[in-house]
């Protein structure tokens, strides 16, 4: 198992019905690939935010954080739906790889599963 945070700006003009419905879209990916997002975590809307510099003229955005943990070495297509992603919709996008020791203390995976190598 291999436990993923992935972070998304969304457009801070957004509404929340648009954002929900890319959140949508980007857990139906990651399910597709064999992940899924622990119900107890689940995502955690960090809400409007403002930016410490513009990007693309803009001053706020949407953050959510999402944990996924997975069988799959990466999260390539969830990736490239959030590249190709319109920029006004998503802004910047971040997908990090959690140690195996934080993602257990965060209780995502059990101490009795094995460390995957690679």
């Amino acid at each position: 198992m291999r436990v993923y945070e992935l972070m998304i700006i969304y457009n801070g003009d957004l509404d929340e019905e648009a954002v929900a419905a890319w959140q949508t879209q980007v857990t139906t990916n990651i399910e597709a690939e064999g992940g899924r997002i622990p119900t107890v975590f689940d995502t955690e809307p960090w809400g409007r935010r403002r930016f410490a510099y513009q990007i693309d003229h803009k001053w706020e955005g949407f953050y959510v954080v999402l944990e996924v943990v997975t069988e799959a070495n990466d999260l390539d297509s969830t990736d490239r739906i959030l590249r190709l992603a319109d920029r006004s919709d998503v802004v910047r996008h971040k997908i990090m790889r959690l140690p195996d020791d934080e993602a257990t203390r965060r209780g995502l995976i059990g101490e009795a599963e094995p460390a995957d190598v690679g």
